[in-house]
């Protein structure tokens, strides 16, 4: 058994998951940081919150926004942390080995062993959520730690939007979900009339659903802001596919739950067109990820199996 723990803006996600991928107990608690030593202690206390007396795990597996080396945090992105030696400290309260990947890499992880990488050598995530992350599986082992894609930073625009690393025109100003809740309120300014304005006043806000809920009821404004986010997206998943030439890649955040005929079909049918994929006899298949919320847990506590 492996002990899994998913790293989240607000929240600790502990699970203890079997050789199957099944999570057999979870404890969540608030994230509440205040120091690397009483986090390390903190996450070897939901580690034992989570295996039942008598039992051991192998090791514990920690999915992190941000970058990690061998057992140290370089950085993350939603906690004050910077080249912490967390292994370390982590073993002073729990004497079991401590596995680090960053989020999108456990969700590919995830994805490889038990959802829709299933059966593939070489195989990508491509996560849309505040920014783009991309995990990727090569040969069966994860390209992750120091080496880990930040496929996000792909400049799609020269001189374009300006992005959070600094760079202008990055993939992830445009197609994330942040890049699409921008250009849905882009689109709302200039086409009063759109039924997008009621849609978002009855959610409370634009949302990354926002457009793809209006276009299903035919709105032609939010059917262009559809259309033009696949492409954005498309741009940046045909560039990775010229680069790496996976078996797929499979489509993770909330995005990815838009119906397929405004996303995957129309992403398909660019990237069929304009990738190298359908060249050399093996073209890469666009998927929607499987496995949710629970690929985070179920991504960590499998690191092992890909280092």
């Amino acid at each position: 058994m492996y002990i899994g723990i998913d790293v989240g803006g607000t929240n600790l996600k502990a699970g203890l998951v079997d050789g199957e991928g099944s999570i057999l107990q979870v404890k969540r608690i608030p994230l509440d940081f205040r120091g690397p030593e009483d986090f390390a202690r903190t996450l070897a206390e939901l580690s034992r919150a989570v295996l039942p007396e008598g039992e051991q795990a192998e090791y514990v597996g920690i999915g992190l926004p941000g970058a990690v080396s061998g057992g140290d945090v370089l950085f993350t992105t939603n906690i004050p942390m910077e080249n912490v030696p967390l292994e370390r400290l982590f073993r002073q309260y729990m004497d079991l080995p401590l596995l680090l990947g960053n989020d999108a890499d456990c969700a590919a992880v995830a994805e490889f062993f038990c959802g829709a990488g299933r059966g593939t050598e070489d195989f990508g995530v491509v996560t849309l959520g505040t920014g783009i992350g991309v995990g990727l599986i090569l040969n069966g082992k994860l390209r992750g730690g120091a080496l880990s894609s930040e496929a996000g930073h792909i400049v799609m625009r020269r001189g374009g939007e300006l992005c959070n690393c600094g760079r202008y025109g990055c993939w992830e100003r445009y197609a994330s979900a942040t890049g699409l809740i921008r250009l849905t309120k882009e689109v709302m300014e200039c086409r009063p009339e759109s039924s997008l304005h009621a849609i978002a006043q009855e959610h409370g806000g634009v949302e990354g659903r926002t457009a793809f809920l209006a276009a299903e009821q035919g709105d032609e404004a939010a059917l262009e802001v559809c259309r033009e986010y696949v492409e954005d997206l498309a741009d940046g998943i045909v560039s990775l596919i010229n680069v790496v030439r996976p078996e797929a890649i499979a489509i993770g955040g909330g995005v990815a739950a838009a119906p397929d005929r405004l996303l995957l079909e129309p992403l398909r049918e660019i990237v069929a067109r304009e990738s190298f994929s359908s060249h050399g006899g093996r073209a890469t298949k666009i998927l929607r990820a499987e496995l949710g919320n629970d690929a985070g847990i179920i991504g960590a506590a499998f690191l092992g199996r890909v280092m």
